[in-house]
């Protein structure tokens, strides 16, 4: 029986013992594996780590004695074999122990050509990989006198003949690959993919199979799936010659294939073979498996079998087939796809098998790609959307006016911004493809044009393609793949939802997000933020009546305009949700973001209104704010304009009476945004239970209603439990929580978080990933001071975090009974809270 041995001790190590994963790494025991199912593995020796960092401090092994294991004139590989295969590691050596000896035995037993060939390769790699020669001085091209120029070329740099030794090639490979794992650059590489700083490496010495000879001789790899979709699929690749009796050589393929004969027509028991062992390997190592082969006159060897890379897609397929197929638990299922990865599934994709012409990079803000035609402003964007045209919306950076542009755009493209910015936050919330920050296109809004990094110019109307998911800009129309919004997504979700312990709702402002978090199986909405409904382009007009109105009395004539708009509205939602909850934030912003900036903007209100411009102009500029993000919004406006609070109450509980008719049972909960202090929530409150008893008495009709507050400044988190007194529940708002918290604009930061990143100052971009330290402490605060005043107070986050895995998790431990988050990160959600309660279960 074929047996894998282990240098430490030069003690043989049957198939049923010795090898260990953390000991020998992954490669090792994947290999023992093979030849525990009697596959036709070469002989192989394996380097435990102990040796391998031995090697690296100086102390070689008996290379002598361990080359001797394969034979007198042995020919070898050596190969990596770290803990985990995504870690890396050294690059494969081929070929060690080719020397002039060598050489004349393979010339004599499969012709010179091939033993040139050999011999040539290895000469280049091991001067460029071991010796640290320049890979210059060497030649790509074979020839006749290549090997003679590189041995020549060797000698002449290093001072010394190339080493003929088999022995002191392994010694010096060994050496350099023990080395080169030690190395900074390969350190920071792994533990950026999560490897420890002291992770180990086990290497391989393997005996070479040559590809060549009078039979059927080549190298292949096959595997079961197609690692794009994860369908099943025979796929991989050949490179072999039919036995030389022909006339010409002829190059085999693994398949059959149009451009030549295959291996699976050629030698259909050779291509049986390879399935049944691929498939074996599947059940065994419990893994899609592909398997790298090597045919030596018709012989077939085994050489190594690793995990299939896969997109995002193919792991979830794979996952789902083999833990139906009894191969894997349902959990294992779960663990081995990464909650991040579902993002891609969600969108159209750009086919990673076609090539890219890239013209910027910027910051990944919105997964998913979409190709569209370039505008600049969102009057354009809507013109071409009218006209079914796909278009991109690319501005310096997108404020509220530019929402309807967003609704029409494909995809949105900004100069500046952030992975919080107002581009980033609307575009995950409306699933558009989003880049912000592609601060190397320089663009000029008033001719229309960009100028890419490289000098290429584009102007409004040329077609570009946005990939959200890379950050990556692309020249012309790109070939996309489909959303994955199959059944082994829906399969892994509902998988995910047996086992979680926290929920998750969505942020849905619109009927069609209501419908998108439907789609993705929210429990509910946990953030419905009304002012998104009033910039449409009828609401907008009325709207700027009701800021421009002098008295109370004026603006509630056109508050009552808007009441049976917003009634609507919130109708629709409560339908779409039949009965799920469904969270309302009362109006947030400062009135000023209603209003046009600029002069033209100006002009065309003060026709609608038919009031002078100076009018106009007066009343922005009373409206304008030195700091909007600390000025009158929120729960202030709520106070010192009730009207408005009052009108959204009613539209609310009109809405819910209605819903009531229908037979849905809605328990609606609205949320007063900004607080502060209890005192604020005392006056909302009176006046929001005034507004139900009138409707109840009018519609005669009863209903329930719960009040509730969005913690969303230092001070509301350390008197939640004052606050707690009048609310059924406390939403915090991560998002304007640790704006408040840093003194920093989430739509600033961009301009300099990266460096902040990069030097040390946060350890992640605190708009993106949860800061722990000091808005976790502050909602730890207002978690314990709240639950201590109320124990069935519901708390839940509902800022972006609450779709970053790491911010689940420590919403988890804090005891937040629900995230919500954009629609198009539910399913993330959903996943990562699985992976939290199969990784991190809570006590009892």
């Amino acid at each position: 029986m074929q047996k894998l041995q282990d240098l430490a001790g030069q003690t043989e190590i049957t198939p049923s013992s010795g090898i260990e994963t953390v000991r020998h790494g992954w490669r090792a025991k994947c290999l023992q594996r093979l030849i525990r199912m009697e596959l036709p593995v070469p002989k192989t020796v394996a380097l435990p780590v102990e040796a391998v960092r031995a090697i690296a401090a100086g102390t070689p092994p008996d290379t002598r004695k361990l080359a001797g294991h394969f034979g007198p004139t042995p020919l070898m590989a050596v190969r990596s074999s770290p803990a985990n295969p995504d870690w890396g590691g050294p690059n494969t050596v081929l070929n060690v122990g080719m020397n002039g000896e060598r050489h004349a035995e393979l010339a004599a037993s499969h012709g010179a050509a091939h033993a040139d060939a050999v011999y040539l390769a290895f000469v280049q790699s091991y001067a460029i990989n071991v010796a640290r020669l320049d890979p210059d001085m060497f030649s790509d091209e074979p020839s006749p006198t290549a090997l003679a120029a590189a041995l020549a070329a060797y000698e002449a740099e290093m001072d010394e003949e190339f080493p003929q030794s088999a022995a002191q090639q392994l010694s010096e490979v060994l050496r350099s690959m023990a080395r080169a794992w030690e190395g900074t650059t390969a350190r920071l590489l792994r533990q950026a993919k999560g490897a420890p700083a002291d992770a180990a490496l086990g290497l391989l010495v393997q005996e070479m199979v040559q590809m060549v000879g009078p039979g059927l001789a080549g190298f292949g790899t096959i595997q079961l799936v197609d690692a794009v979709t994860g369908a099943p699929q025979v796929t991989g690749r050949f490179r072999g010659q039919k036995p030389a009796d022909r006339k010409a050589e002829e190059t085999l393929y693994l398949v059959r294939d149009k451009r030549g004969a295959s291996l699976e027509e050629t030698r259909p028991e050779i291509f049986a073979d390879l399935q049944r062992q691929c498939a074996a390997a599947r059940a065994k190592l419990r893994e899609e498996m592909q398997i790298e082969f090597a045919l030596e006159n018709g012989a077939l060897k085994i050489i190594d079998a690793v995990k299939v890379a896969r997109s995002s897609r193919a792991a979830v397929r794979i996952a789902v087939g083999l833990a139906r197929d009894g191969i894997i638990s349902r959990e294992e299922a779960l663990l081995r796809v990464q909650p991040r990865a579902l993002s891609e599934l969600l969108h159209y994709q750009v086919d990673p098998r076609v090539e890219r012409d890239r013209l910027a990079r910027g910051i990944a803000a919105s997964p998913g790609a979409a190709s569209g035609r370039i505008v600049f402003t969102a009057a354009d964007a809507q013109t071409a959307a009218s006209q079914g045209e796909a278009c991109i919306l690319v501005r310096r950076e997108t404020a509220p006016e530019d929402i309807r542009g967003m609704h029409a755009a494909v995809a949105v493209l900004t100069e500046r911004g952030g992975i919080t910015s107002h581009a980033a936050v609307i575009a995950r919330g409306l699933g558009l493809p989003c880049i912000v920050g592609a601060s190397d296109l320089k663009l000029n809004l008033r001719d229309k044009t960009i100028v890419t990094p490289d000098g290429r110019t584009l102007r409004e109307g040329d077609k570009i393609t946005v990939d959200g998911t890379s950050g990556e800009v692309l020249a012309g129309e790109a070939a996309m793949l489909e959303p994955a919004l199959d059944e082994y997504f829906t399969t892994l979700l509902h998988w995910a939802d047996n086992v979680r312990d926290i929920g998750v709702r969505a942020n849905a402002d619109t009927p069609d997000d209501a419908r998108t978090a439907r789609m993705f199986e929210a429990e509910g909405i946990g953030l419905c933020r009304t002012e998104h409904m009033f910039f449409d382009e009828d609401r907008l007009t009325v709207m700027r009546e009701m800021i421009f109105a002098d008295t109370a009395k004026d603006r509630k004539v056109a508050l009552d305009r808007l009441l049976p708009m917003q009634r609507a509205d919130f109708i629709a939602l409560f339908d779409i949700m039949a009965g799920l909850p469904v969270c309302i934030r009362l109006f947030d912003p400062p009135l000023h973001e209603f209003l046009p900036q600029d002069r033209e903007g100006m002009r065309e209100l003060a026709e609608a209104l038919d009031k002078p411009l100076s009018d106009v102009t007066r009343r922005v500029e009373a409206l304008s704010e030195f700091n909007p993000m600390l000025g009158m919004r929120g729960v202030r406006l709520g106070v010192t304009v009730p009207e408005i609070y009052e009108m959204q109450a009613r539209a609310i509980f009109e809405a819910t009476v209605e819903a009531r008719r229908r037979g849905a049972e809605v328990v609606p909960e609205v949320m007063i945004p900004l607080v502060s202090a209890m005192r604020e929530v005392e006056l909302v409150k009176n006046r929001i239970d005034a507004v139900a008893a009138a409707v109840r008495n009018e519609l005669k009709c009863d209903f329930d209603f719960k009040l509730g507050v969005m913690v969303e400044t230092p001070r509301a988190a350390l008197r939640a439990g004052d606050i707690a007194e009048h609310a059924a529940f406390l939403s915090f708002g991560t998002n304007d929580l640790t704006q408040m918290t840093y003194g920093l604009s989430r739509d600033d930061a961009g301009r300099f978080m990266s460096t902040y990143v990069n030097q040390g100052v946060f350890a992640e971009d605190p708009f993106h990933v949860l800061d722990a330290d000091g808005v976790g402490e502050l909602l730890l605060i207002g978690c314990e001071r709240a639950r201590g005043a109320r124990a069935d107070l519901t708390l839940s986050v509902c800022g972006e975090h609450g779709g970053n895995p790491e911010s689940i998790a420590f919403c988890r431990k804090a005891g937040v009974d629900y995230v919500s988050c954009s629609p198009f990160r539910v399913p993330v959600a959903r996943l990562a809270a699985a992976h939290l309660a199969l990784t991190e279960p809570k006590s009892l």
